[in-house]
């Protein structure tokens, strides 16, 4: 652990800080060997232990191997969501300021394989310290979802063995849910899609 770590007190646990069910998007900082962390995101899926995927050879992926773990964070800010999906995303600190909570954790590697032209690994992810920021209320908003399907879209827009225009489709529709039923932040993340992204 390094000096800029977060440190137990008596707000944190060691179990997850909400309930996994399914697969939760969530972002994930791993320190790289610039002393930097790496902001990604990265879908959880719950079971015991939970697991997730690294695709590729990305940062997480490799910082994972060097340093065991990282910091899953629970967000519900659409633009820090897409910034972490889809373009290169370091900071100074493990946990980010939009975290509600989130999960220091150790993983270890399960599986390996290839689909298509791309490698992915398969890792468990076990919690050793976590922690809530702060509660709201549950809304259901049917722009973030949007903003969330649009970032896995065109991260794959680019990826051999994927209907371009499939997903230009996709991404067609969770603009016309952004316009009919987001809100300004999420309108903003939108543009940070085209912006980031060959869409």
């Amino acid at each position: 652990m390094t000096d800029d770590e977060p440190t137990g007190d008596a707000n944190t646990q060691t179990a997850w800080p909400v309930e996994l069910s399914g697969a939760t998007e969530t972002i994930v900082t791993t320190l790289g060997p610039n002393g930097r962390w790496n902001a990604a995101a990265l879908g959880v899926f719950a079971g015991e232990p939970a697991t997730a995927k690294t695709w590729g050879n990305t940062r997480t992926r490799r910082n994972f191997h060097r340093q065991g773990g990282g910091y899953v964070q629970f967000v519900d800010d659409p633009v820090v969501f897409t910034d972490a999906a889809l373009s290169i995303f370091e900071v100074d600190d493990p946990i980010l300021e939009s975290a509600a909570a989130w999960a220091r954790i150790e993983v270890e590697r399960t599986d390996r394989g290839t689909e298509g032209d791309t490698e992915w690994e398969e890792w468990t992810l076990e919690p050793v310290e976590s922690a809530i920021e702060r509660e709201t209320v549950p809304t259901i908003d049917r722009g973030f979802g949007a903003v969330i399907e649009a970032t896995v879209a065109a991260s794959r827009l680019t990826v051999d063995g994927y209907d371009e225009s499939t997903l230009r489709e996709r991404l067609t529709y969770c603009a016309d849910v952004v316009d009919r039923a987001g809100s300004d932040r999420e309108r903003e993340a939108l543009e940070r899609v085209c912006e980031l992204s060959t869409w």
